[in-house]
């Protein structure tokens, strides 16, 4: 027998058992019926490093630092700004259902992580240790201040759709009062039928009320979370005609006229207000370019004048 038919020989034998050893391994391994179904119902048992490991990261990381710097920033804040913290995100609708607590663990994280990027950003461009400081301290007062900042933003959006959403639920709450159903009825259809910030609010109400508060505190207190004009003019309204004895039919038609004016009145401000606002894109990004596109095939004569 040759070499060459030896070595081919050998290839073919290590290649059949390579194959057969694939395809055993590839083969499906009998199934115990009575185990299978009772994995359907308990769960094979797992340890501890598993279970933990199986969390999302940030149950397992976030939160918790979250929490720890949480109880540090909480300990060094004052009770008047933690109040204040505590009023924001009412007004703000408590965003995720967040806590002052968490709202103070999010503060703390983002003044770490841009203290870490200011850190950073400093070694990556090698200044000196003055320069550091500087922009370390810029950084941190930066992390510590967006937190306040989103929160005012989401404070400022809410009241501004809450305005918006009130005119078009007091048509509905007038319509269903005229047809005969009473003002708690009414707002219990208007909250099964309108899914935004305003029923969430009058949803928070009808709550209140059958947890056996009067209908004038749970009002006031719609008013004093909302903290927006006309639904405090809208609370007022109310309560003063629940107290004379007044129809709410008609006080519910006359603050429809009303908020209807108010929010023609405040799109025509807003119209007036667009020239000016206007004006700085036109002077400072749109008419540099038409100068550039106009006279800038002058440019060139004019420099070979000058020079000539």
């Amino acid at each position: 027998m040759t070499p060459g038919l030896v070595a081919l020989l050998a290839a073919f034998t290590s290649s059949a058992a390579v194959f057969l050893l694939v395809l055993s391994r590839a083969q499906p391994r009998p199934v115990d019926a009575v185990r299978s179904r009772l994995a359907q119902y308990t769960p094979a048992p797992r340890n501890l490093r598993e279970m933990e490991m199986n969390r999302p990261f940030s149950e397992r990381v976030v939160k918790p630092l979250a929490a720890h710097l949480a109880a540090t920033v909480g300990r060094l804040t004052p009770a008047r700004s933690y109040e204040e913290i505590r009023r924001k995100l009412i007004l703000a609708g408590n965003p995720n259902g967040m806590a002052p607590s968490d709202f103070l663990g999010m503060q703390g994280l983002s003044l770490l992580l841009m203290g870490l990027f200011g850190l950073v950003l400093f070694v990556m461009l090698r200044q000196t240790s003055g320069k550091a400081i500087l922009v370390v301290g810029v950084f941190l007062v930066l992390g510590f201040l967006y937190p306040k900042a989103w929160l005012d933003r989401k404070v400022r959006s809410r009241q501004r759709l809450l305005k918006e959403q009130l005119p078009d639920s007091l048509d509905l709450l007038t319509i269903m009062v005229e047809a005969g159903l009473g003002f708690d009825a009414a707002l219990a259809r208007l909250v099964d039928k309108a899914q935004n910030e305003l029923s969430q609010e009058f949803a928070l109400v009808l709550s209140e009320i059958r947890l056996g508060k009067s209908r004038r505190e749970a009002l006031q207190q719609l008013g004093e979370r909302t903290n927006v004009e006309d639904v405090s003019t809208f609370v007022t309204s109310l309560i003063q005609a629940d107290q004379l004895g007044v129809s709410i039919s008609r006080v519910l038609r006359v603050q429809s006229g009303q908020m209807r004016v108010k929010r023609r009145q405040r799109a025509e401000e807003a119209a007036h207000k667009a020239p000016i606002k206007m004006l700085f894109p036109l002077a400072f990004l749109i008419f540099p370019a038409m100068f550039i596109i106009i006279l800038g095939p002058a440019v060139p004569g004019l420099m070979n004048g000058l020079h000539g």
